[in-house]
């Protein structure tokens, strides 16, 4: 229960409790992460229903759901992928894309690379919700919170030896991702019924994603930091929630 209260408390805006955190609290929060997952899925999907039905413009609800999302979780995985696209795209060595992405300034890279990822999402759900694929959006949450554990599985190192980053690194056995990403997968195929092969494209490809910017974070930082893992959930919602809208 300790880790599922932190992760609540990380992951959300909710005003949970949390004891001390210490590597095992934290290594069970990311393993439960996809629970939370489930949890804002549910919620953006209820709203997207909501306002679909109250008769707002799909693009409309979609942003609208994007920004809910934003306030639901203090922003803070769209900071991760800010700083995580400022760093990536600054030149020099190691050291100084780690002190760029530690500015908290957002350059240019991190202003393109959020209009991208925010619009697409929103056209996404503007789309599931026109599809009545309600379920690929609760899907797409919990696939986001899935790719903090392939982060943070064994071997993958931390970029700093300081933050969020360093007490979660290889913390996950390999199994926790995989058992994850196969129930997902599996119920990916059943979100969009009327497209059953959409699902698990969207969550595959995703996982593709991730794995290849986790080995480019490694060669770039020298591992990964928690804005890396933000990055990665953003990214990974943003390919299952746009996969699954094709028609």
């Amino acid at each position: 229960m300790s880790g599922l209260r932190l992760a609540l408390s990380w992951l959300t805006v909710l005003p949970v409790r949390t004891g001390q955190v210490d590597t095992a609290v934290a290594r069970t929060a990311i393993a439960l992460a996809p629970f939370v997952g489930l949890l804002l899925g549910a919620a953006a999907t209820a709203v997207l229903f909501a306002l679909t039905w109250l008769g707002a413009p799909g693009l409309l609800a979609g942003l609208l759901v994007v920004g809910l999302l934003a306030l639901a979780t203090r922003g803070m995985h769209l900071d991760g992928l800010a700083d995580t696209a400022d760093g990536l795209g600054c030149y020099g060595p190691p050291e100084r894309a780690l002190r760029v992405m530690r500015d908290g300034a957002a350059g240019p890279f991190a202003v393109v690379t959020l209009i991208i990822v925010l619009g697409a999402q929103a056209v996404s759900l503007s789309a599931l919700a026109d599809a009545g694929r309600w379920a690929a959006v609760v899907i797409a949450l919990a696939a986001g919170r899935t790719a903090f554990a392939w982060c943070c599985r064994h071997g993958v190192p931390a970029a700093r030896p300081e933050g969020l980053g360093a007490l979660v690194a290889g913390t996950q056995p390999t199994l926790v991702p995989v058992a994850w990403t196969v129930l997902l997968t599996i119920a990916a195929a059943a979100a969009t019924h009327d497209r059953p092969w959409l699902g698990p494209i969207g969550v595959l490809l995703a996982l593709g994603v991730v794995l290849l910017l986790i080995r480019h974070v490694r060669q770039r930082f020298g591992g990964v930091t928690g804005d890396v893992l933000g990055a990665a959930a953003e990214i990974t919602v943003l390919i299952v929630l746009a996969v699954t809208s094709f028609r």
